[in-house]
């Protein structure tokens, strides 16, 4: 009657079977076999698929189509927060970024010259609104092509922040226009406003054209390991979980030929959103489990868990969970499970240290009964959804009505019906009569 999902794992006490012996009821039937309730403590087990992760894992794209001209990291290399890692050379934004430092170079310091009167001064204004519509959409582009979600977000920001201010400082030239031509304000005024928002704009340009060669040089978003490559992004963004998640491959631009190093080297070409590198931070491992929904009630934070990988057989690993997610999601058998998210406990000396994303089984303590009343899980018999265990009493075969407590696959707590030492048929409880005579 023992639920499949668990087992059980004896810690102390002594061994139920002790004082097994083997009779026969009938010479014609099968053997009944009878062995002691004992006292133990007993671990009810929920055995769950997992896999090891690290505290996170970043991948560094390309921003924008380019060369990689610079490469500052090495494979398995340690690298702190900030550090760089590699610099892209994109001709396109520099030679955006340099036209923007001519044209604000070529401004003249004072008003705008050669507005003879309102007719020009509306033309210049136009334009001005035009050069700097051309500029916000070209940050935008260049923003939205950047993989990395915090840096592109940064960009984008900083674009709303200076159409903003550009279009503050427009207003102003638009109303010393409408002050001029009501004869309030003389056309000298107004030259100075739109003298003020020209300004704006192409210093604006400018610095959004910078930001986004600044962009080029990929830095250390964390503490962590080096790995060159990484799951291939859109250039639209999506994070790197999210990838991960989703089962895709890590893959690169122009796909991998057999027994070629498939990252990008030194002066190789990248297409925007390519990935450069992914630093791995291995600060912290953990684990994820799939636990199934018949399960997961039972599991709760700080409970405790023996692992067991697929690559280090034998191996002695454990760990503590650390939240159980309220959304579910469909396991890889088809039904609804949760993950489960545990930290993996020090490593015993001379262990090997386990890797992100090695398979695992999980075996999460979810209940514990210490000093327990304890009998094999054979000897359980279910009958009408009611358990019940036969005895011997007064040298008879009795059948008991009992309530269980913590179960596992090989022992079962008895919490009320049977005392310890009590004699149980642990075997062959279908060829026993009530008030049978029991050797």
């Amino acid at each position: 009657m023992h639920r499949s999902r668990s087992r059980a794992v004896i810690i102390a006490g002594v061994v139920l079977l002790a004082s097994q012996t083997a009779v026969s009821c009938d010479e014609e039937t099968s053997a009944v076999r009878l062995g002691n309730a004992e006292v133990a403590t007993i671990d009810e087990i929920v055995e769950a698929p997992g896999t090891v992760t690290a505290r996170t894992a970043a991948t560094l794209t390309a921003p924008a189509a380019g060369t990689l001209g610079e490469l500052h990291a090495e494979p398995g290399q340690r690298v702190r927060k900030g550090d760089v890692l590699a610099v892209i050379d994109s001709p396109d934004l520099t030679r955006r970024r340099d036209a923007a430092r001519e044209a604000l170079a070529q401004l003249p310091s004072g008003s705008p010259a050669g507005i003879g009167g309102i007719s020009e001064f509306t033309a210049v204004r136009r334009r001005t609104d035009e050069q700097a519509a051309k500029a916000f959409e070209q940050a935008r582009e260049s923003a939205a092509a950047i993989a990395d979600p915090q840096v592109r977000k940064a960009l984008l920001d900083q674009v709303g922040a200076a159409e903003a201010g550009y279009r503050t400082a427009s207003s102003a030239s638009a109303a010393a226009l409408r002050s001029v031509q009501s004869g309030v304000a003389s056309l000298g005024r107004a030259m100075g406003s739109l003298s003020a928002a020209q300004r704006l704009q192409a210093e604006q340009a400018y610095e959004l054209a910078d930001a986004a060669v600044d962009a080029l040089t990929l830095r250390a978003p964390v503490d962590g390991v080096v790995q060159l490559g990484g799951p291939a992004q859109p250039a639209s963004g999506g994070s790197l979980a999210g990838l991960l998640a989703g089962g895709q491959a890590p893959a690169v631009a122009g796909g991998a030929v057999a027994g070629v190093d498939p990252a990008v080297p030194e002066g190789g070409y990248l297409a925007a959103g390519t990935p450069v590198v992914t630093v791995v931070d291995t600060g912290r491992l953990g684990l994820t489990a799939e636990v199934d929904e018949t399960d997961v009630l039972l599991v709760g934070d700080g409970i405790g868990a023996d692992i067991e990988l697929d690559a280090a057989p034998g191996a002695v690993f454990t760990a503590k969970v650390r939240s159980v997610d309220l959304l579910p999601t469909t396991s890889a058998r088809g039904g609804v499970s949760y993950q489960v998210r545990l930290d993996l406990g020090p490593l015993e000396k001379g262990s090997p240290t386990p890797r992100p994303g090695m398979s695992a089984i999980i075996r999460l303590k979810v209940r514990q009964a210490a000093d327990a009343i304890t009998v094999p899980a054979s000897a359980i018999v279910s009958t009408g959804g009611r358990e019940s265990v036969w005895t011997v009493r007064a040298g008879r075969y009795e059948a008991v009505p009992v309530r269980l407590g913590v179960q596992g696959e090989d022992t079962v707590q008895i919490t009320s019906g049977v005392n310890a030492g009590e004699r149980v048929v642990i075997a062959g409880a279908d060829q026993v009569t009530a008030g049978a005579e029991a050797p």
